[in-house]
């Protein structure tokens, strides 16, 4: 036990945090959180049950701020479409401090037997589909209505003041729509007041539950979307030297694509990731078309290398189909940028997720290739994002559902790990900046 203490006063020490929090505030917040655990399964279920996707959060964003209002919190709503934001202040002087939790489902059809599960249908891009809380966003927002709701039962203890932010369309919003966290700070967000920090987290349900992972500076990807437009020349299937077969020419445009992350960028300085999702062309099995179009992902942490990678796709497309007679347009998306945790606050912050999990559940771990629209405020002010582990003890995490699919699932104890390190966080920033 001895150990166990010194070590993690030391890891205080070490990470710069000051432990200033009222031991009795703590016990408080600690003991609130357990009491509310139960809320916060019953808030994220009936999320889980009505999903609605980006930039069509109505019914989410009505739920959200009925419970806000019902705390005595200043409520906005309509920001950046459907979003929802609320003020706690406490009257005393100290930071803003913002919290985001992300509300959008995706277009996924559920497919599990939980008395909760999704029934919900929904037209996107034209087609039909399920909706489901496929990526565990239904988690975060209930997360942070716990966190609001425990936080206003202690106002006369907190500094400063709080603004809780229910973000719509993290997903991305629908085509030819504006939306997300881009949005948001571009509609005033982050002012009035102005905010200092954010915070935010995201529920993992391939990473062990109750793990906390976090990782200073580049911690998820830049996401940027291409899409190559092949034309060649029709002509029909069995005589192909009449035409200029465009499929030929994306097949191995696709091929060439890939050696730019394996031949042509140093990796060992950070990773690269460029992968073709979609490919469509022809219309009948013996013609040959005229055109065909790909689609796809660039995933980056370098400025530099991001730029670099899209001179390298263009060149490479456009020379590949100048090589068989065709031609290729390229375009490209500049979507996400970097998620990138300030590492001075990350530093400070670790003691604050080693109280929320213990010391041997939190954990550095290297960059994500993922990508999180957070990275729009992070861009304006310093920003905190880490994972939260919830895969079931009985499931592997290395061969748990991955998130966006029909089968992912989370184990609800992880919220409370969640709620518990937003807590902290949020009260430990608040006592060091002003003490």
């Amino acid at each position: 036990m001895k150990i166990r203490v010194c070590s993690l006063l030391l890891l205080a020490l070490a990470s710069g945090a000051i432990a200033q929090v009222n031991p009795k505030l703590q016990a408080k917040l600690e003991q609130q959180a357990r009491q509310l655990e139960p809320s916060v399964i019953t808030w994220r279920r009936h999320l889980h049950q009505y999903p609605e996707l980006s930039n069509r959060e109505i019914k989410t964003a009505a739920y959200v701020a009925e419970h806000l209002r019902k705390l005595g919190l200043e409520v906005q709503t309509g920001i950046a479409h459907t979003g929802v934001v609320a003020l706690l202040r406490t009257g005393k002087p100290g930071p803003v401090i913002a919290l985001r939790a992300d509300m959008d489902a995706l277009p996924v059809t559920e497919r599990n037997s939980l008395p909760f599960a999704s029934k919900e249908k929904a037209i996107f891009n034209d087609q039909e589909t399920g909706v489901m809380h496929a990526c565990g966003h239904d988690s975060h927002v209930a997360i942070l209505m716990a966190v609001a709701e425990i936080l206003s039962k202690n106002k006369n203890d907190l500094k400063g003041t709080i603004k809780f932010v229910f973000q719509p369309a993290e997903e991305g919003p629908p085509k030819g729509e504006e939306g997300g966290a881009d949005l948001m700070v571009r509609e005033g967000v982050l002012d009035n007041p102005k905010v200092e920090v954010i915070f935010g987290l995201h529920i993992q349900g391939i990473r062990k539950l109750g793990q906390i992972a976090y990782k200073p500076a580049g911690m998820m990807a830049a996401s940027d979307w291409f899409t190559i437009k092949v034309k060649g020349k029709q002509s029909h299937g069995a005589a192909p030297w009449l035409g200029i077969d465009p499929i030929v020419v994306s097949a191995q445009i696709i091929n060439g694509i890939q050696t730019i992350v394996s031949r042509q960028t140093q990796l060992t300085k950070e990773p690269a990731v460029i992968s073709v999702g979609m490919i469509n062309a022809g219309v009948r099995q013996n013609i040959i078309p005229e055109t065909a179009e790909m689609s796809g992902t660039i995933r980056t942490f370098d400025p530099a290398m991001q730029q670099d990678i899209h001179e390298r796709l263009k060149r490479t497309a456009t020379l590949i189909a100048e090589s068989a007679g065709a031609t290729a347009e390229v375009t490209i998306d500049r979507k996400t940028p970097v998620t990138f945790n300030d590492p001075a606050l990350t530093e400070k912050m670790v003691a604050s997720l080693v109280k929320a999990a213990g010391e041997e559940n939190v954990a550095r771990i290297p960059a994500d290739t993922g990508a999180e629209d957070f990275a729009y405020y992070q861009q304006k002010i310093p920003g905190f994002f880490f994972f939260v582990g919830a895969c079931p003890p009985d499931t592997d995490p290395a061969k748990a559902p991955s998130h966006h699919t029909p089968d992912f699932m989370m184990d609800e104890r992880g919220m409370l790990t969640g709620l518990r390190a937003m807590l902290n966080v949020t009260v430990d920033y608040m006592y060091h900046k002003t003490e």
